[in-house]
């Protein structure tokens, strides 16, 4: 690894830093400021799988809200 990859990984970030960043994210509006002093702080080893898990918890929101709208009747 380079130098500069093991420094991100060493990375301190705290658990709530991650998860707002990845919120953010998601709904596609950060400001250039904040994006900065996350690339400085978070551990992107960390982002990667907080994005994996809140994709996860995404998609299992929508197969629910499906289901409950199919099995409602609202949909025939």
């Amino acid at each position: 690894m380079s130098d500069g990859l093991k420094d991100a990984v060493r990375r301190e970030g705290s658990l709530l830093q991650t998860v707002q960043a990845v919120a953010w994210s998601f709904f596609g509006v950060r400001r250039s400021k904040g994006l900065e002093q996350d690339v400085q702080k978070l551990n992107p080893v960390h982002v990667v799988i907080a994005g994996i898990l809140g994709a996860v918890l995404f998609i299992a929101a929508l197969v629910m809200l499906v289901r409950w709208v199919i099995g409602s009747g609202i949909a025939a």
